[in-house]
């Protein structure tokens, strides 16, 4: 039996990928149904208003488009 490899014994980068699209997935289930948090991402600068789950998730996999808002 392999032992899983440990992400700080490689490229830190290749844990971060995976991380950041499942992060994504759960974020835009979330927003789904959070108004707040849809207006949280438009804040951060994340044009992701009227979109779906699907849009939702792969606008969050990468960096924010727009202005952030305070």
């Amino acid at each position: 039996m392999t032992a899983s490899p440990d992400p700080q014994d490689g490229n830190p980068a290749e844990a971060i990928e995976p991380m950041n699209a499942a992060l994504s997935e759960w974020a835009a289930r979330s927003a789904a149904d959070s108004t707040a948090l849809i207006d949280r991402f438009e804040e951060l600068g994340y044009a992701v208003r009227g979109k779906s789950e699907d849009e939702i998730a792969e606008i969050l996999r990468r960096p924010p488009t727009g202005p952030r808002r305070t």
